[in-house]
This record gives C-alpha cells, sequence and structure tokens, in this order.
C-alpha cells in the first residue's frame, strides 16, 4: 500500500478531539460536578467514580480480547461510526441532573456513568487498536501520537473553557443544568466527528502473526513482554501522580485561594500549553529517546512539585504558573507512553512469536482506569478526611490536608515511574529494541 500522507493521519487522528470531549470532561468536570452541583458527598462521590473507572478498566479489557479474537473480519470505520451516537447519549446521561435523591440520587448517577463507560469502551479500544494499522512507520505512529495529542489538547481547552459559561449560556438554569447543556453540545459534535473519521479510515497494515488460541495465551504473552509491562507501570504511576493534581484544580481555586474562576482559567491555560508543548517534545524525542524523554519529564514534574512544597503558592497567579509547568512534563510523559506502546506490540511478537495487539490496548485501558480510579478516591477521602464539606469554609486544617494531598502523593508516584521506565527495554538505541 502506498504511504501514507500527513493529511491522512491527521485525518485519522482527528478522532482523539472527539474522544477528548468525552474523556477531559470526565476527567476534569465530573467529580467536581457530583460535590458541588449535585452536592453528593466527596468520599461518596469518589467512591462511585471509583467504582466506574474499575468497570471501564475492565470494559475496555473485554474489548481488547474480542478485537484480537475478531481482527480479521471486524471492520474497525464501521464500529466508529455504529458506536458514536450511543457513546454521545450515554455521555448526556452521565450529566443528566437526577430527579430523585438519597440512594436512588448516587444509583441513577452511578448506572449513568457505568453505561457511558462501557460505551466509551466499545468505540475507544477500536480505536485506539487502528493506531497500530495506520502505518507501519515507527515515524508515522509517533506523528500519529503527537496529532492525536493536539487534537485533545484543542478538546481539553473547549471544555475547559466552554463547560460552565456556554452550558449557563445554552441552559440559563443552575449549575446542574449548565453541566447538562455543555454535555449534549459536547455530544453533538464528537458524534459527528467519529462517524466522519470511521467513513474515511484506511488500513495501511495486515498482521500475519498467529493469533493467540486463547486469553491464557495472549496475557501470558504480555507478561513475558518485558516492555509492556515496564512501559504499563510507569504509566499506572504517572496517572496517578498527574490526575490527583488534576483533578484537585477546581478544589483548590475554589476553596484554598477562594478565587474559583481562576481554577478555570488555569485548566484552559494548561490545556492551551500543551498545544504548544507537544510539538517541542516531538522533536526532543528525536533527539533525546523516548524512555530519556520519559525520566526528563518526570524529573521536571518532581523539581515542580518540590518547589510546591517549599513555596506554597499561595497566589492564584503562582498557582496557575505552577500548574501550567507541571502540564508541560505531564505531555511529555503522555507523549511517550503513546508513542512506546504500538512498539511493544512488535517487541512482544518477536519474544514470544504471538501478535497480540487489542488486548495490549485493552490491557493498558484496563490498567489506566484502575490508576485513575486509585487517584480519584485517593484524593476524595484524602479530602473527606481532611473534614471537607462543600461549598462551604474550609478550616485551617482541613486546607493543610488539602495541599499535602495535592503535593506529596503525586511526587512519590512520579519517582515509582521512573523507577519502572529504567527497566524498560525500548529507547536505548531505538524506538523498536531488539527483544532478547
Amino acid at each position: 500500500m502506498a504511504p501514507r500522507s500527513k493529511l491522512q493521519l491527521l485525518a485519522f487522528a482527528s478522532g482523539d478531539f472527539a474522544f477528548n470531549l468525552y474523556w477531559q470532561s470526565i476527567m476534569l468536570f465530573l467529580l467536581f460536578y457530583y460535590t458541588d452541583a449535585l452536592q453528593l458527598p466527596i468520599g461518596v462521590a469518589a467512591t462511585t467514580y471509583l467504582v466506574a473507572s474499575v468497570w471501564d478498566g475492565i470494559a475496555n479489557f473485554v474489548a481488547g480480547v474480542l478485537v484480537d479474537r475478531r481482527r480479521s473480519s471486524l471492520r474497525y470505520g464501521f464500529l466508529l461510526v455504529a458506536g458514536a451516537v450511543p457513546l454521545g447519549f450515554t455521555f448526556v446521561l452521565t450529566y443528566f441532573p437526577p430527579a430523585v435523591t438519597g440512594a436512588w440520587a448516587i444509583a441513577s448517577v452511578l448506572a449513568a456513568h457505568l453505561l457511558f463507560r462501557t460505551a466509551y469502551a466499545g468505540v475507544n479500544v477500536p480505536y485506539l487498536a487502528m493506531t497500530a494499522r495506520i502505518s507501519a512507520d515507527p515515524g508515522d505512529r509517533a506523528f500519529v501520537a503527537g496529532a492525536r495529542m493536539l487534537f485533545g489538547t484543542a478538546a481539553a481547552v473547549t471544555v475547559a473553557l466552554c463547560t460552565v459559561p456556554v452550558g449557563h449560556w445554552l441552559t440559563g438554569s443552575t449549575a446542574a443544568q449548565a453541566y447538562f447543556g455543555a454535555a449534549v453540545l459536547f455530544a453533538v459534535t464528537g458524534s459527528l466527528i467519529l462517524v466522519l473519521v470511521g467513513f474515511c479510515y484506511r488500513e495501511a497494515v495486515q498482521p500475519n502473526a498467529p493469533l493467540p488460541v486463547n486469553l491464557k495465551s495472549a496475557l501470558l504473552s504480555l507478561v513475558r513482554n518485558r516492555a509492556f509491562v515496564t512501559l504499563n507501570a510507569a504509566m499506572m504511576a504517572m496517572i496517578v501522580a498527574i490526575t490527583v493534581l488534576n483533578k484537585a484544580t477546581l478544589y483548590y481555586f475554589k476553596y484554598v485561594l477562594s478565587d474559583p474562576a481562576g481554577g478555570q482559567l488555569a485548566l484552559a491555560s494548561m490545556a492551551i500549553v500543551s498545544g504548544i508543548s507537544v510539538p517541542l517534545w516531538m522533536l526532543l524525542g528525536r533527539f533525546a529517546g523516548l524512555r530519556a524523554l520519559w525520566l526528563i519529564a518526570a524529573g521536571l514534574s518532581v523539581a515542580g512539585l518540590l518547589l510546591f512544597m517549599a513555596l506554597g503558592f499561595d497566589q492564584p497567579a503562582s498557582m496557575q504558573a505552577f500548574l501550567v509547568g507541571m502540564q508541560v512534563a505531564s505531555i511529555g510523559l503522555n507523549f511517550v507512553f503513546w508513542a512506546m506502546l504500538p512498539n511493544t506490540i512488535e517487541y512482544g511478537e518477536r519474544a514470544t512469536g504471538l501478535h497480540v495487539e487489542g488486548t495490549v490496548f485493552g490491557l493498558a485501558a484496563l490498567l489506566q482506569r484502575i490508576a485513575i480510579g486509585i487517584a480519584t478516591a485517593v484524593l476524595g477521602w484524602g479530602f473527606d478526611r481532611a473534614g471537607y464539606v462543600a461549598n462551604a469554609r474550609q478550616s485551617a486544617a482541613t486546607l493543610a490536608g488539602m495541599r499535602a494531598t495535592v503535593a506529596v502523593v503525586p511526587l512519590l508516584f512520579l519517582l515509582l515511574s521512573c523507577v519502572a521506565m529504567l527497566a524498560n527495554p525500548l529507547g536505548r538505541r531505538h524506538p523498536r529494541a531488539a527483544a532478547p
């Protein structure tokens, strides 16, 4: 097949704008929506988020296994087209204010969240598997990874800047209704984009290696794939660190700095700087190598957290600058993960003789979701133990506990990510290092 043009690769990568309209909203606003719009206790809200994240991981893993089992007959483009509207509908349900109260309200938001996570897995995992088929060239794959992050960044800016003001403009109602109005807008936009990506998708790679005979063989092949194991261990530690920091932003600005609008501006600024930093990390990666790039980005993050612990950053402007710097470093970490993950497929195939494709992305998604759930639970339970009460003035002890959670947890997990990455065999000389 003829080499893919950059325009074709960009068209495919645009699907990440749609997925990130959903994903960034869930990551940045859903917990805050639960606690400060629906008035759910933060410990309960964090627990429901943990349950949904773990279920999301299981659903992603099952979807990945099914992709591997049916990869010769699956029509990936058709899956995107068929799943686009149901995915958007379940996203709207996630922000639909419950008509009941008490335990039934908690059950209804959890059920809607679980439906969305199931639909997201059913559409997103095939899209991720498509990144290994869009081109066989590692340079193209790195380009797609960077382009996807640029589209994801654009979606994050859209979500951060538009969720509250546009939601209020559309509904002219309460905070809960504003979130719902924004969700409808994002769902319509995301559905249209995914339909177009599905219609335009064409495969460039058809795997020839034999399929694992069963799930046990697939999992054992991944256990023996040192590149996959160490990369995902580093990813999980990084995700916990970054998620705690990002999810704490709205709370920190509202209750510690008494500047709620500053929190939304911080999220938007973090997203905007992501778009600038992605090509810089891509360029640096060509010279430093992907594994070294991870250590550089993690080292910068650790330095930033140590500075935060020393100086406190008790003004909105200084806190925003700190978060922007941390976002630049986290973009480098995410770029390395997504650029290296497709290469672990070939590494594992040379090491085990089995080509495990969908299971790679499904298991990676499972581990990612577990890490997000752990981070959300740690944040929510930590704030709850500190005495956090939504929409109330927090005590000095509560504020100190919130600061400690924001600083210490990310620092420890970033250090763990460096330990895992040092054991990764990829990136020493070439992104596709030879298997032992």
